[in-house]
């Protein structure tokens, strides 16, 4: 296998296209010449805070420049970049920073005091003062000549660490390596949209794998990639127009606030639009086809653990529609199973059992947690999804539910033992379940379900929520509450949390993207 990383496939851009554009985020277009330059000047500065090959360097921080120049200028130290999730309250982000112990970190300045908050937790919890350099990213890198770095990649360097969400609410840190990288974005049909003549959008955070992910495709396929600092509507529909978009990438709850907005028009030249990483409704998706009618829509399903989409849902299915709640077929060179949880024994087609996926694009693991990886990787190197689905005769890979009691409300995972943990300390609450609901705009959002200490007296569902809030993101934060007298439990005590969401859904049934 060739040498190659972040670092390297930039600077092969560069030089085979130094005028191309490269970027355009924070107002400014830089070509693969203006980016290379500023990833030297990046890893230069980041080397003199002391980073180094293998050292942790974190953002935090919105979409912008800022990220690129942390993501290329670390992988050119051999270095290993991360995003942190500024939607975190200080205590979220301390935990993060206490498992990933960067090395650097480079924050955003409207973030300063969020971060300043988070490392003095993370220091208090560790019982000693330290941690990482802070650069506050006002102006930075900082700008002038910088001396080429090359420093000679291996495959399995870590080139980026991922957070995710435990199913109790830790955070685990997904490792992406340089071989992962360049098996995914390798693997035939992942991105035919993104050649270079093609202008991407991208507007979903890049502390998620797939804000992530869209930043690396430039490198590799030297696309002009439009990063914009959020999701808001106008914001996207101006620069689907300004600067000719050709395909997006739109997670469903962003599809519906565009839908609604009355200054859509129909982007002539968007050819492709790439959803996934939460639920959409059937009508929403019409709508949408509607509204785009020149583009083609892609449907992609994956997990932070497998470094990107395993399953494409691909134009002519979207045309035919009569498959639109399926995820699709598996990538050449993945596999899928469908087993029964707990026996691993495959299931028959259209019966639902547990989804398992393999292919070379998988994680190596997580970061520092054995644990985590062994109840991750089953024998044979399979990957456990946490979600539950069929196979139906003509190897359409159909989502219903997911294993892990895992929310996904706008594109964002929310852990159920996460919230109920927060909520199991609020004043008048004696037990609770939370569940994912449907919603038409974020596909799905929390819901409480409460059984009160005193029936009489039950706290307010505010109260609920608020509490919940000053814990969490808001996010993970219920948007309604239920008072019941009693949860239903199974012989040995354990919540049916099935039997509680049911009643939400009209037909019984939950289908997951």
């Amino acid at each position: 296998m060739e040498s190659y990383s972040f670092a390297t496939r930039l600077r092969a851009q560069a030089a085979a296209r130094p005028h191309a554009p490269a970027i355009t985020t924070d107002g400014r277009t830089r070509t693969y010449a203006d980016l290379d330059a500023l990833a030297d000047r990046a890893a230069r500065s980041l080397r003199a805070h002391g980073a180094g090959p293998g050292d942790r360097v974190a953002y935090l921080g919105p979409n912008g420049i800022a990220f690129a120049a942390v993501m290329y200028g670390a992988s050119r130290l051999r270095a290993v970049s991360l995003a942190l999730n500024w939607r975190l309250p200080p205590a979220g982000l301390a935990a993060i920073l206490a498992d990933a112990e960067p090395d650097v970190l480079v924050v955003a300045p409207e973030h300063a005091a969020l971060g300043d908050a988070a490392l003095a937790e993370a220091a208090a919890a560790r019982g000693a003062p330290g941690g990482p350099r802070v650069i506050v990213a006002d102006g930075w890198p900082p700008a002038g000549p910088a001396e080429p770095i090359d420093l000679a990649p291996e495959p399995g360097d870590l080139a980026m660490l991922c957070y995710t969400s435990g199913t109790t609410g830790a955070p685990k840190g997904v490792i992406v390596t340089n071989r992962t990288v360049r098996n995914h974005l390798r693997r035939p049909g992942v991105y035919p949209y993104a050649g270079p003549d093609a202008v991407l959008l991208n507007c979903a955070p890049v502390f998620h794998a797939a804000g992530a992910g869209w930043l690396w495709v430039p490198a590799f396929q030297g696309a002009h990639l439009v990063l914009l600092a959020e999701a808001a509507p106008a914001a996207i529909i101006d620069a689907l127009e300004r600067h000719r978009v050709t395909a997006a990438l739109l997670v469903p709850a962003v599809l519906r606030t565009l839908l609604d907005d009355p200054a859509l028009g129909e982007a002539p030249d968007l050819r492709t639009i790439v959803y996934g990483a939460s639920p959409i409704t059937e009508t929403v998706l019409r709508r949408a086809m509607a509204a785009f009618p020149r583009a083609g829509f892609v449907q992609v399903y994956g997990m932070t653990e497998t470094t990107g989409p395993v399953t494409r849902l691909d134009e002519a299915e979207h045309r035919a529609g009569t498959r639109l709640r399926s995820a699709g077929r598996p990538f050449d060179g993945v596999e899928l199973r469908v087993v029964e949880p707990g026996t691993g024994e495959d299931r028959p087609p259209g019966t639902t059992g547990e989804v398992w996926v393999r292919s070379d694009q998988g994680t190596p693991g997580y970061w520092r947690a054995p644990g985590a990886t062994a109840d991750l990787v089953a024998p044979g190197g399979w990957y456990r999804t946490g979600d539950a689905g069929f196979l139906d005769a003509d190897g359409f890979l159909h989502l219903t539910d997911r294993i892990k009691d895992m929310i996904v409300t706008g594109g964002e995972n929310v852990y159920a033992a996460e919230v109920e943990n927060a909520l199991a300390s609020c004043p008048g609450v004696a037990d609770v379940c939370v569940v994912g609901v449907p919603d038409e705009r974020w596909g799905e959002t929390v819901k409480a379900v409460v059984v009160p200490a005193d029936p009489a007296a039950a706290p307010a569902p505010a109260d609920v929520i608020a509490h919940a809030r000053e814990r969490l993101a808001h996010y993970k934060a219920p948007t309604s509450v239920d008072f019941v007298a009693e949860l239903p439990r199974n012989p040995s005590g354990k919540v049916l949390r099935r039997l509680v969401r049911e009643p939400y859904w009209d037909d019984g049934s939950r289908y997951v993207t």
